[in-house]
């Protein structure tokens, strides 16, 4: 594969394997985006799977699907296992690479809901092992037999793996679902808000226990440490825009969600993805690093 994701040298026996590949190409991208958070390690995990499908026994493979989605699931944790020891020595926190998607991925609300900043989150307090299963069940509904050979399990281990991650899990997601116009409701009052330095409308709009996080991987000044409640959260926004008078706020479609994109002298500066709780803001995660914001310029196309 090249950097754009086209496949390189292939043969003529190669073309029943670049076909079923590019055939399954979104579906393992959005496997291994969900067990690593970035769609650049992402990336990297479709580059290896394509070199091992490369050089698979066709012939002896009796469903392709499961058998690239046990490569790119074995890559996946492999590479998880890496970046985890590089993320203990991140600069300030550490969150997900935003991607800009399109309409058809709300529309799939389990895997909006599944690609969505909260959850990927949620999904970072997991193992690795953990995550691999309850990705491949809850949101790819795959048999229990095909995930122990993907994560190297028994059957039954698999089983306990998926309850035990399924509680983990359902302890710590969003509470509740929200309508699109609940939501679309709370992003415009925010919008507003942080556009006019209106610390009384973002109190309105804000969860008390609201958490903001940044992300600005040392590259961009962003807060180091998580700065908790309304108050705190709405003083701090309201004063970045006391602070920048070019800046510009734009709504977009963020994994699966309506976010906002921020703007300085035209330039691409912010992803500001939003957690909503009971139709109030409980998580706002500020995206800086320049480095995960190149996969804003175009749609990622997510499939299950």
């Amino acid at each position: 594969m090249d950097a754009e994701g086209g496949i390189v040298g292939a043969d003529g026996r190669g073309d029943a394997a670049v076909d079923a590949f590019v055939s399954h190409r979104n579906l393992l991208f959005t496997v291994a985006y969900e067990m690593l958070g970035s769609a650049a390690d992402a990336e990297d995990v479709l580059q290896e799977t394509w070199l091992r499908w490369a050089d698979a026994d066709l012939a002896t493979v009796r469903d392709q699907r499961a058998y690239l989605v046990r490569i790119a699931t074995r890559l996946s944790l492999n590479r998880l296992r890496a970046v985890g020891r590089r993320r203990e020595s991140y600069v300030g926190s550490w969150l997900p690479e935003p991607l800009l998607t399109a309409p058809d991925v709300a529309d799939d609300v389990e895997l909006a809901e599944s690609v969505s900043m909260a959850m990927l989150l949620v999904l970072e307090t997991l193992t690795p092992t953990e995550r691999a299963v309850f990705v491949l069940r809850e949101v790819f509904d795959t048999g229990y037999d095909e995930i122990a050979e993907a994560v190297d399990k028994s059957s039954a281990a698999v089983r306990q793996i998926a309850h035990r991650a399924r509680a983990h899990v359902a302890a710590r997601r969003p509470r509740g679902m929200v309508s699109p116009a609940d939501t679309r409701r709370a992003l415009t009052a925010f919008r507003l808000a942080v556009e006019t330095g209106d610390v009384q409308g973002l109190l309105d709009v804000l969860a008390p226990d609201v958490v903001l996080l940044g992300d600005g991987g040392g590259i961009k000044q962003a807060v180091l440490r998580p700065v908790v409640g309304a108050d705190k959260v709405a003083r701090l926004l309201c004063s970045t825009h006391a602070r920048v008078a070019t800046m510009s706020l734009h709504p977009a479609q963020v994994n699966g969600h309506p976010a906002l994109v921020l703007r300085l002298d035209g330039e691409l500066d912010t992803v500001l993805a939003l957690r909503i709780d009971g139709g109030l803001i409980s998580g706002v995660y500020a995206v800086r690093n320049p480095e995960k914001l190149s996969h804003m310029g175009s749609e990622a196309v997510l499939r299950r």
